[in-house]
């Protein structure tokens, strides 16, 4: 049976943490909260636990995971080099959600990098994150917290939805504060090439590294990935049971088109729900707003696609955001996990 520790994100307590730790350290697994999602953590070093992972989600064996460490100092044991580039980009957002790719040291598993030759690494800011880290002494392996392909968990109910009697212990520490996954940047190429977005932008990242480039995926222009060196590349991510149609494109011709699929949807027998900015008189079974600025947007994503989800729509109609700057993220996630983008 899986054990709930429900604990105060901002000052955790001290038992509860030692509690998940003594698991981790014994070779368990423990869903925990980070500042932009959950993570389903175990030892990284540990091939046997890291498994575990990868059982209790059902995620394919050849999708790679973050490795998080509490100091920036620790990437050394698992790094072979650190490029002064990432030194820059560390000095700029660690700890913080921001994942960098390296070439990996021997002691890193195979299982924990996905057979690759490199290893992703990332110090987050959570306290209930880093205090855990800090008290197992070891890296911890951690995709999303989730049933793999389904909207990650910003929530530790969400997480207890997904996992429970999956994993051997879920700290719940309330809403995660971003709601996306961290940025991931790929440091063994030259220029670095952002693999992932998330809420440090590309122009976060150009302000200190002006020629990172962009990988084709994100923009959903490349979907056939062979060796996927960061999460969120190669496999459908972040769908709800229902099905995703995102609407992109004029502003000001989304809402209309937005109506006229939730309509012929409906004519179809099919329960839609509609996921916009702003609230208009829209015709559908549910409405979400998800708000504005970006931030908003962000943070209420994944929530928003599982609340849908629990409403049983089995439809739902999402409206796009322009792709700059945070928008760039949150649209990588929509197409992720859209069954179908209309453009307008």
């Amino acid at each position: 049976m899986t054990i709930i520790l429900k604990v105060d994100a901002k000052k955790p307590s001290i038992a509860a943490i030692k509690k998940a730790a003594a698991i981790l350290k014994s070779g368990g697994t423990v869903a925990f909260p980070t500042e932009t999602v959950y993570g389903l953590g175990a030892n990284a070093l540990d091939s046997t636990a890291v498994k575990k992972i990868f059982l209790a989600k059902g995620r394919p064996q050849d999708n790679p995971l973050i490795v998080h460490v509490a100091h920036r100092d620790d990437i050394r044991m698992l790094a072979k080099s650190i490029p002064k580039a990432a030194e820059r980009l560390m000095d700029a957002f660690w700890p913080g959600p921001l994942t960098l790719i390296f070439r990996k040291k021997a002691i890193v598993p195979s299982t924990t990098a996905a057979g690759l030759s490199t290893v992703a690494v990332r110090v987050p800011t959570h306290p209930v994150a880093n205090l855990l880290i800090r008290e197992a002494g070891i890296p911890i392996a951690a995709p999303s917290a989730n049933i793999s392909g389904k909207p990650s968990p910003t929530t530790g109910k969400e997480v207890i939805n997904d996992l429970y009697n999956r994993v051997d212990a879920i700290i719940d520490a309330g809403h995660t504060y971003i709601g996306l996954e961290s940025t991931v940047v790929d440091m063994t190429s030259s220029p670095p090439v952002l693999l992932r977005p998330g809420s440090i932008t590309l122009d976060d990242l150009q302000s200190v590294l002006p020629h990172v480039e962009t990988h084709m995926v994100i923009h959903g222009k490349n979907k056939r990935v062979v060796l996927a060196r960061s999460p969120g590349m190669k496999y459908r991510h972040y769908a709800p049971e229902a099905h995703v149609i995102v609407v992109e494109g004029d502003a000001a011709k989304r809402p209309a088109k937005i109506q006229e699929l939730a309509d012929s949807y409906h004519k179809q027998g099919k329960k839609v729900g509609i996921m916009v900015r702003h609230r208009l008189k829209y015709a559908a079974d549910e409405i979400s707003l998800v708000g504005d600025p970006h931030e908003t947007v962000a943070r209420r994503l994944f929530a928003t696609l599982r609340d849908l989800d629990a409403k049983k729509v089995e439809v739902i109609i999402a409206e796009g955001v322009k792709d700059k700057g945070l928008g760039l993220a949150i649209m990588n996630r929509l197409r992720k996990a859209a069954y179908r983008i209309v453009r307008v």
